[in-house]
């Protein structure tokens, strides 16, 4: 697995989120880490499900899951208000990496959240 520790501190180290999310995760272990990732993994596989189904990004299941999305995120690493859930959404389809993880469940999965987002922020 790749250590992007570094990347995240350069870009995002002096942010209140970052901070929160130094303090919240500090007294985490590597197994505490593994589930609420897992807990993130079941989220975007719900998203691709619900993809899958027909279900429109803007659809009142999918508005209910970018919901779950953010107040996972908020719960487990730092506050995710609406700015940085909306530039999650725009990183989950331009940076490859996250478009290739999330699409993993399904292809277009990281395009229909980012939509799903989109629409939430709305």
């Amino acid at each position: 697995m790749v250590d992007y520790n570094n990347e995240v501190k350069e870009r995002w180290g002096n942010t209140e989120a970052y901070a929160e999310f130094s303090e919240k995760t500090k007294v985490y272990s590597k197994e505490r880490f593994a589930d609420i990732n897992t807990g993130l993994e079941y989220i975007f596989r719900d998203f691709a499900e619900l993809m899958q189904s027909g279900a429109e990004p803007d659809s009142s299941d999918a508005q209910v899951l970018v919901k779950k999305l953010q107040d996972y995120i908020t719960e487990n690493y730092y506050t995710c208000t609406d700015d940085i859930l909306a530039g999650l959404g725009q990183m989950y389809v331009a940076d490859e990496r996250f478009k290739n993880n999330i699409d993993k469940y399904a292809d277009g999965t990281a395009e229909y959240v980012s939509k799903a987002i989109r629409a939430y922020i709305r």
